[in-house]
């Protein structure tokens, strides 16, 4: 016997395509689902990063940096990402930057963002810190803006009370 197995025959997979099975309804008709939403939540009881949207609202970006090692990390952590400590400190970032780069959003756009199309966004690179960011650019239509402009971090309100921030074309250090 040579000790070769005989090739056991393939399963024959069917092709038919399968419509998915159709959302379950609970609650509010009207409630929007959590998975196509944009922002995160941002209470006490939703994530341990609250402090993050605190200072926010205070206006100040801000994000963690390890007590032990002084790694800044961005986005804010609740563990160092380089020495996995646990002692981290809440510190503030530089409120300007640079345009790194950016992109359009001419379609498909996040929930709540659909009536704003088209619209940028873009990496910053933040002053003074080893930190490249990413999010909205607001300020100009996107067809003006330029790699290499200044820009400012704001922050902004959305209409159920969450905080985020956006970069601002344009500014002045």
């Amino acid at each position: 016997m040579s000790g070769a197995r005989p090739a056991r025959p393939r399963p024959r997979l069917e092709t038919a395509a399968v419509p998915p099975p159709a959302p379950e309804r609970t609650g509010d008709a009207g409630a929007v689902p959590f998975l196509l939403d944009f922002l995160p939540l941002q209470g006490e009881r939703d994530t341990r990063l609250a402090r993050f949207y605190e200072r926010l609202k205070a206006g100040r970006l801000s994000t963690t940096r390890c007590r032990r090692d002084g790694t800044i990390a961005w986005p804010p952590r609740t563990a160092c990402p380089r020495c996995h400590a646990a002692e981290l400190d809440w510190v503030d970032l530089p409120s300007t930057g640079t345009l790194y780069a950016f992109s359009a959003v001419l379609g498909g756009a996040p929930l709540g963002m659909e009536a704003e199309v088209p619209f940028a966004v873009g990496l910053v690179d933040l002053d003074g810190v080893p930190l490249r960011l990413f999010g909205r650019v607001v300020g100009r239509p996107w067809t003006e803006l330029a790699v290499g402009e200044p820009v400012a971090v704001e922050s902004y309100s959305t209409p159920d009370g969450r905080v985020y921030y956006r970069f601002r074309a344009g500014a002045s250090r």
